[in-house]
């Protein structure tokens, strides 16, 4: 058994590990209330920029009425030989299985996907990390080191994140979908609505479906237990954990696709709808990075909470440990005195 002295200085150390644990913890809540309302008013955008689209649609021929075929290189299907993976996870560590998860659903895509070239794309330093142990790194879009390779990473950009960074990402994706380099393009990431509504999602962001819906290859949801937790957490944390109702304005937007009345464009609609399209795509991969950042928080604000309840155990546990050694230290002592006294 260790000494009063060790346990002591054991004590000390596990409540200092504590104290910084449970500011991790209110840090990652703060942070987490600013993701959400980052990701809540990027919203209206996005929703209107769709209904512009809607509204272009039914104004404009975006498809061939001789052959079918689509007008727009980005709405064209082909067989998905040569697959873009956009994987994003966080920068940092210390959000228990957050970025593990990614990964492993990433494995799994990988395993689905057998047969197709796979080029991944990292957004986050722990899935740069993940990848590069992994597969070859190959930024020469001329050659191919192996069936799964990683082309490019983005480390440091969720940190401070802006739409400049998301429409960057998207427009190298486009045109490698536009010049038939790729065939498809996946995004994997945490879509995020509320702390207990929350999955891991594999969406296909190439060649784009019906406007404003997702098409999801895969899909996790949490499990009743890590919802039971995350609603205690963000409860201790003053978070809400409802969804944002945002019905109304998603009402208001959406008037505007079915509008009965005709609106007068500057440009034709045909090249309205060419030029926006790509905008679309942009603000969907700036979405999924803003919805990931806000379930990194959420994540880490619980792994945190957890820490600290973890630290509280610990250190009952070598309070009680050093109790009996002091008891034992003390009994030794007597035993030791009336020993002395009695051979006397």
């Amino acid at each position: 058994m260790a000494n009063v002295l060790d346990i002591r200085r054991r004590i000390r150390s596990v409540r200092n590990t504590r104290q910084i644990t449970k500011a991790m913890k209110m840090i990652s809540a703060a942070r987490l209330r600013r993701a959400q309302e980052r990701a809540l008013g990027a919203r209206p955008y996005g929703q209107m920029l769709t209904n512009i689209l809607k509204s272009l649609v039914s104004r404009a021929e975006i498809y061939d009425p001789e052959t079918g075929e689509p007008r727009h290189p980005l709405l064209a299907r082909r067989p998905e030989k040569r697959i873009l993976l956009i994987v994003v996870t966080g920068d940092r560590g210390l959000a228990a299985a957050f970025n593990a998860n990614i990964t492993k659903a990433a494995l799994r895509f990988l395993r689905e996907k057998q047969g197709s070239s796979i080029d991944v794309v990292a957004v986050g330093r722990k899935g740069r990390d993940f990848f590069r142990r992994r597969y070859p790194w190959n930024p020469d879009p001329l050659m191919r080191l192996g069936p799964v390779q990683l082309v490019a990473e983005h480390v440091g950009v969720l940190g401070k994140l802006q739409f400049s960074d998301a429409g960057r990402l998207a427009e190298s994706l486009i045109a490698q979908y536009t010049e038939e380099k790729i065939d498809a393009v996946y995004v994997l990431y945490n879509e995020f609505k509320s702390v207990i509504a929350q999955r891991l999602v594999v969406e296909r962001v190439l060649p784009i479906g019906e406007l404003g819906a997702h098409e999801f290859a895969q899909a996790e949801e949490m499990t009743r237990e890590e919802r039971e937790r995350a609603a205690r957490v963000a409860t201790s944390a003053a978070i809400s954990t409802q969804e944002a109702d945002t019905a109304a304005m998603d009402e208001h937007a959406a008037q505007f696709g079915v509008a009965s009345q005709d609106y007068i464009y500057e440009q034709p609609p045909q090249e309205l709808f060419r030029d926006l399209l790509p905008k679309y795509v942009a603000i969907q991969v700036f979405r999924a990075m803003l919805e990931s950042v806000a379930a990194e928080h959420a994540a880490r604000m619980t792994a945190m909470d957890s820490a600290t309840s973890n630290a509280s155990d610990m250190i009952d546990a070598l309070t009680l440990t050093m109790n009996r050694a002091r008891q034992a230290a003390i009994t030794k002592e007597i035993i030791e005195i009336v020993s002395g006294a009695a051979a006397l």
